[in-house]
């Protein structure tokens, strides 16, 4: 029996995360981690570069095919990567 004050594991990791104030660094891992699922192994396999600041994702991919069709579905992507993450992590993708 748990008593009023006692937390599950995944609440008491994330109110360490809210405290040191690093659980969007830590959303923005995982959704590094994730970016194959996303977006499909084809595409993740020639991504150089992928990271996140100041709520923009930055990539770098390696054919211009496979950029040009994520700048048609960039809306599609930001809104898959912050229903993943279950907060707003991205409002813009920026290809480098």
């Amino acid at each position: 029996m748990r008593k009023t004050n006692d937390k599950t594991l995944k609440e008491a990791i994330d109110q360490m995360l809210q405290v040191y104030k690093i659980k969007r660094r830590y959303d923005e891992t995982g959704i590094i981690t994730a970016w194959p699922g996303l977006v499909g192994k084809s595409v993740a396999n020639r991504t150089k570069e992928l990271f996140i600041r100041d709520k923009k994702l930055f990539l770098r991919i390696e054919s211009s095919v496979i950029k040009n069709e994520l700048m048609m579905i960039r809306t599609q992507i930001i809104e898959k990567i912050n229903k993943e993450a279950n907060a707003v992590l991205i409002e813009e993708i920026i290809f480098l």
